[in-house]
């Protein structure tokens, strides 16, 4: 993937509104207990939400942990406009999150540092971190945030905070893809500190996932530019920029990207920890 192709990256942002009344009420949105897809039409006025102690804000709230939906994290597009923000972002002492920035720029500071963010910028803030979050631009910005419960680990350190920005890494290729399929990390895969993975994954016009992979995983999928056609465990489905999938664990996932431009999404995974026994609520006692 050269640079050229780096530099022509874009992001899909939701702009809010309301279909006109002469819209059919028709639409591809669906619901099953193996996956969602959220269409970007669906991203109307009427479905934002607000959340205390933040500023000019309103947000989607695309997922969240719910039976039968998404069971280990919840995914906001937040919107805040020029001067907007929050001094307290986050009420869970043990919430992580990772901040994707898509239009506009932020400044989110963490122990007394700021950190400028633009579109492409990526923060991952460890819990406790005390981070807070102010648009000091003159345009409105969007961004991605996800939010997950750590799974604190006796012998493993909480990770320290991460920003970077996607457009100063190279994308690492699939093996046997030519290129034609690869992902965007900003974090270390072998860092087992880290319990979930927030990645870019991009494939050019034709490329396909081959095989109906399973994954222990649960994923979230954000598409942010192109379109598609997804196999989602016995459906084809087609998506594109602004559509907003969620996959259970073990949900057969193919894909074929039908151009003319790239298909990119921004993906959610849990890894790198055990399964837990017995069920979500059920207590685990010493024999």
């Amino acid at each position: 993937m050269d640079m050229k192709t780096m530099a022509d990256r874009t992001y899909h942002v939701p702009r809010g509104g309301l279909p006109p009344q002469s819209d059919l009420i028709t639409d591809r949105a669906v619901f099953t207990e193996a996956y969602a897809v959220i269409p970007k039409r669906e991203f109307s006025d009427i479905v934002t939400s607000f959340l205390p102690f933040w500023d000019k804000t309103r947000l989607w709230v695309i997922a969240r942990p719910l039976s039968g939906f998404s069971e280990t994290f919840s995914q906001y597009i937040m919107q805040v406009e020029p001067g907007g923000g929050s001094d307290r972002p986050e009420h869970d002492s043990g919430a992580e999150g990772v901040l994707f920035i898509v239009e506009g720029e932020v400044t989110v500071t963490v122990a007394g540092k700021a950190h400028r963010l633009t579109s492409g910028g990526y923060a991952f803030l460890p819990p406790g971190s005390g981070w807070t979050l102010r648009n000091n631009g003159s345009h409105t910005a969007s961004f991605h945030w996800i939010r997950k419960a750590y799974e604190f680990l006796d012998g493993l350190d909480v990770p320290e905070p991460v920003f970077a920005n996607e457009n100063d890494i190279m994308p690492a290729p699939m093996p046997d893809t030519n290129g034609a399929w690869a992902t965007t990390r900003f974090i270390e895969p072998s860092d087992l500190r880290h319990d979930m993975h927030v990645t870019i994954v991009t494939l050019q016009p034709g490329a396909v996932i081959p095989f109906p992979e399973t994954h222990v995983m649960e994923h979230g999928l954000y598409v942010l530019e192109g379109k598609a056609v997804y196999r989602l465990n016995q459906d084809w489905v087609e998506v594109q920029a602004g559509d907003f999938m969620w996959l259970r664990a073990f949900c057969p996932q193919a894909c074929y990207a039908g151009g003319p431009s790239n298909f990119r999404y921004l993906l959610y995974k849990d890894v790198n920890r055990h399964a837990k026994l017995g069920g979500t609520f059920a207590p685990r006692r010493a024999p």
